[in-house]
C-alpha cells in the first residue's frame, strides 16, 4: 500500500467512523422519544379510565336521583290514597284516582329507567375493571421498558464516546487541509464526503466518471473528486479498499 493509499484508507475509515457515530446518535435521540411514547400511551389509558369513572359516577348519581323520585312518588301516592277516604263528591274522587294513576305511571317510568341505568352501571363497572387492569399492566410494562431503554442509552453513550475518540485518532492522522475538505463535504453532501467508484460509476451520485479520469483514479496516486457530486473518490475495486468501501458507504445517496 503506497502512501496515498494509506491516506485514502484513513479517509474511508474516518467516514465509516462518522457513519457509525450518526447511527449511534440517532439511537440516542430515539431514547427520549420512545420513553415519551410509553408515557403518552399510559396517559391515554389513564385518561380513558378517568373518563369512564366520571361517566359511571354520573350515571350512579342519576340512578340515586331517580330512586329518590320513586320514593317521592310512593309518598304522594300514599297521601292521595288517604285523601280518598275523606272525599265526598264523585268529581273529586275521580280527580284523585286520576292523580294516583298519573303518579303511578311516572313511578313506573322511573323504575324502568332505573333498571336501564343498573344495566349500564354494570357494563361500565366491568369496563372500569378492564381499564384498571390494562393500566396497571401497562405501568409495569412501561416501567420495565423505560429501564431497558435507559440501559440501552447508557451503552450507546459509551459507544459514542469510544467512536469520538476513534474519530479524533483518524483526524490527527490526516493533513489539516484534507481534513477541512472532508469536513466541508460531510456538511454539504448529506454526511458522505468519500465515495467509491465501481465500474466507472460514482456510487454516491451514480454518474459515470470520464474514462481518462477513471484511468487516473485506478492508479491510486493522487486525490481526486467526482466531477458531478464533488465528493472525494477512490477506486472501489481496489482490493485494499473493497471491504472498507462496502462498510462505509452503505446507504449513500446524493
Amino acid at each position: 500500500m503506497n502512501s496515498f493509499e494509506a491516506k485514502m484508507k484513513i479517509l474511508i475509515d474516518l467516514q465509516d467512523c462518522d457513519t457509525r457515530i450518526r447511527e449511534v446518535q440517532r439511537k440516542i435521540e430515539e431514547g427520549p422519544i420512545r420513553i415519551r411514547a410509553l408515557k403518552d400511551g399510559l396517559r391515554d389509558v389513564a385518561e380513558e379510565e378517568r373518563e369512564g369513572a366520571d361517566q359511571l359516577e354520573a350515571i350512579k348519581r342519576k340512578r340515586r336521583q331517580l330512586e329518590q323520585d320513586i320514593d317521592d312518588f310512593e309518598t304522594r301516592i300514599e297521601k292521595s290514597k288517604i285523601k280518598l277516604s275523606n272525599i265526598k263528591s264523585n268529581k273529586e274522587y275521580q280527580a284523585a284516582l286520576k292523580e294516583i294513576d298519573e303518579l303511578g305511571a311516572q313511578k313506573s317510568l322511573s323504575e324502568d329507567r332505573v333498571l336501564e341505568l343498573m344495566e349500564e352501571i354494570e357494563r361500565l363497572e366491568k369496563r372500569s375493571v378492564i381499564l384498571r387492569e390494562k393500566r396497571v399492566a401497562m405501568e409495569k410494562e412501561a416501567d420495565l421498558e423505560e429501564k431497558k431503554i435507559e440501559k440501552e442509552m447508557e451503552v450507546f453513550q459509551n459507544t459514542l464516546d469510544e467512536l469520538e475518540r476513534e474519530r479524533e485518532h483518524y483526524c490527527q492522522a490526516i493533513d489539516r487541509d484534507l481534513l477541512e475538505k472532508y469536513n466541508f463535504l460531510m456538511k454539504h453532501k448529506g454526511g458522505f464526503a468519500v465515495s467509491p467508484v465501481v465500474r466507472g460509476v460514482c456510487q454516491s451520485c451514480h454518474m459515470g466518471i470520464p474514462p481518462q479520469k477513471f484511468n487516473e483514479l485506478k492508479r491510486c496516486d493522487m486525490l481526486m473528486t467526482c466531477p458531478h457530486c464533488s465528493r472525494i473518490i477512490y477506486w472501489g475495486e481496489n482490493e485494499r479498499f473493497r471491504f472498507v468501501a462496502a462498510e462505509s458507504n452503505a446507504g449513500m445517496s446524493e
